[in-house]
C-alpha cells in the first residue's frame, strides 16, 4: 500500500504543479516524461518530492494537467475517491 504524507506536506508537489501551470513546455514534459521533468526541474528549481509523490507521478497516465491534478488528488485522498496502489517491490528510483 502506498502511504502518502499528510496533505499539508505536499508543498513540493504544489510547486511542481504550479510550474506546469505557468509553463506549457514543462507541463508537456511532465505529462510525456515525468521522470525527466522531475530530474530536470523548472528554470533551475528542483522539486524535493517524497517517494510516494515521485512514484505516483511516474505511474499516472494523464492527457492534461487537469486530469493529472485530479488523479493526484484522488490518490492522496484529498477529498475525492482514493486509489490504492500495492507493489511487490520498492520502485527503483528510491534513493534519488
Amino acid at each position: 500500500m502506498l502511504v502518502a504524507p499528510p496533505a499539508e506536506d505536499h508543498h513540493e508537489l504544489s510547486r511542481l504543479m504550479a510550474a506546469a501551470t505557468v509553463s506549457p513546455e514543462f507541463c508537456n514534459l511532465l505529462l510525456v516524461d515525468p521522470k525527466l521533468a522531475i530530474e530536470t526541474g523548472y528554470q533551475g528549481e528542483t522539486f524535493m518530492l517524497s517517494d510516494a509523490e515521485r512514484y505516483l507521478l511516474l505511474f499516472i497516465h494523464a492527457d492534461s494537467l487537469a486530469e493529472l491534478a485530479m488523479q493526484i488528488t484522488q490518490a492522496f485522498g484529498m477529498g475525492l475517491n482514493t486509489l490504492t496502489y500495492s507493489f511487490t517491490q520498492a520502485p527503483n528510483f528510491i534513493g534519488y
